[in-house]
């Protein structure tokens, strides 16, 4: 009976912070709650663009009362929700000047990797800037999924280095990710030729021609639109 208690509150204050945001998004008065909320996301592993969306504006408004870091969480958040635009929505809204202390500059850096899948730069940019990435739980996983998205649309085989290379995952663990992809994601290994395993990845319609060309009017165009980004 005890553990229920805290989960019943938090549904009631993400149910609050939805009709605040919903009825009241330019009052400053929602200020600490919309905070609250933030860490709450980074707490639960959850995610609103919305509420948080509410928050850097009013934050233009009144900011002598900017934390920035929650400013910094919510673009952790954002980064990990790629290939969505949300960091870019995000960073619209906080002002030049906030932009150029030095963890923003490396938040807008993490960024540019990971659109143009430069994986290594960016595993190797975080490593030094943990202080910030690690205040988020579930970021690694989050952008590792992303990685693998990035590859599935231009490859059926991938090999094992390049997969290492882009999930920053190595030996024994990469070994057992790979053993949960086979048993769960369809994932097949080959052995190359000279080349150490391929990793063979399900077909789609981005990696497989075949199937682009009998899907390729029928492509949702939020499919598209998120594509443009990460190949500009």
């Amino acid at each position: 009976m005890g553990r229920e208690v805290p989960k019943k509150q938090q549904q009631q204050v993400a149910y609050t912070v939805d009709q605040l945001v919903a009825v009241n998004r330019y009052n400053p008065d929602i200020l600490p709650d919309l905070e609250n909320y933030v860490n709450e996301q980074v707490s639960s592993q959850t995610y609103s663009l919305d509420a948080n969306l509410c928050l850097l504006r009013l934050y233009q408004f009144e900011l002598e009362r900017m934390s920035v870091q929650i400013v910094a969480r919510i673009l952790v958040k954002a980064l990990m929700a790629m290939p969505a635009p949300d960091f870019s929505l995000c960073l619209f809204l906080i002002p030049e000047r906030v932009q150029m202390e030095e963890q923003f500059k490396t938040l807008i850096v993490l960024s540019h990797y990971l659109e143009t899948g430069r994986f290594r730069q960016f595993w190797d940019e975080a490593a030094k800037s943990r202080h910030i990435v690690e205040a988020v739980p579930g970021f690694e996983q989050a952008i590792q999924g992303y990685a693998i998205h990035i590859l599935s649309l231009t490859y059926q085989k991938v090999p094992r280095s390049v997969l290492s290379e882009a999930i920053n995952i190595e030996g024994l663990s990469l070994d057992k990710f790979l053993e949960h992809q086979v048993t769960n994601s369809g994932w097949v290994i080959e052995k190359g030729q000279g080349r150490g395993q391929l990793i063979v990845l399900p077909k789609n319609q981005y990696n497989d021609p075949v199937l682009k060309k009998n899907t390729a009017d029928t492509i949702p165009l939020e499919h598209i639109t998120r594509i443009f980004p990460i190949l500009g």
